[in-house]
């Protein structure tokens, strides 16, 4: 019995699209990924408070520099003009505790952050302190005790709100593995989990 030509079969290789090699994706890119936003988000808080402390005059003026008698938090909290915390806020402004406790909560969340070192308690300290900014701006408001408009653009979910989240999400994927000093560290504190 023969085939003829026309009854051969004729076996097709089928090939698979080459991956993009544009984008690696997984898990170390994931994580690379999160150590940039980590020491982006780090440099934000240690900027503020270098601004704050030395007057480098972007939103603190020399003049009004922490090493130069200014108060980091008198301008902010006397300008609160929303919300129900108002009076509680402008009392705080300029007390020389508010001051110590912004500053060191600004230094101490930056340098962790961008170190990778004590996650967690950064992202409970910073989740704590922009949710009083949030409180203190009170974005819900739609005018000031004034009677101006607040411009708000997003009456709950804000920029306080976003660095919180990025705090958190931070501290749960265990960030400062990747170019951080976060394996270290966890290995200094062993069971003493909550201080990762």
């Amino acid at each position: 019995m023969s085939i003829q030509p026309d009854e051969k079969k004729t076996a097709h290789r089928v090939t698979e699209p080459a991956p993009a090699t544009d984008f690696v994706a997984g898990p170390a890119a994931a994580g690379k990924s999160l150590a940039v936003l980590r020491v982006a988000t780090g440099f934000v808080f240690l900027w503020a408070f270098l601004d704050k402390l030395f007057g480098w005059g972007y939103a603190t003026p020399a003049k009004g520099a922490w090493i130069n008698g200014g108060s980091p938090t008198k301008g902010f909290l006397s300008g609160v003009h929303a919300g129900p915390f108002e009076s509680m806020f402008h009392s705080w402004a300029g007390t020389w505790w508010a001051d110590w406790l912004f500053m060191l909560g600004l230094a101490g969340i930056g340098l962790a952050v961008m170190a990778g070192i004590g996650l967690r308690l950064s992202a409970a300290a910073g989740a704590l302190m922009m949710l009083m900014m949030w409180a203190a701006e009170w974005p819900l408001a739609r005018t000031t005790s004034t009677g101006e408009a607040t411009h708000s653009t997003n009456p709950i979910v804000d920029y306080h709100v976003i660095y919180a989240l990025v705090l958190i999400a931070l501290a749960a994927a265990a960030a400062g593995d990747t170019w951080g000093l976060g394996r270290r560290w966890a290995g200094l504190v062993g069971d003493r989990t909550w201080l990762r």
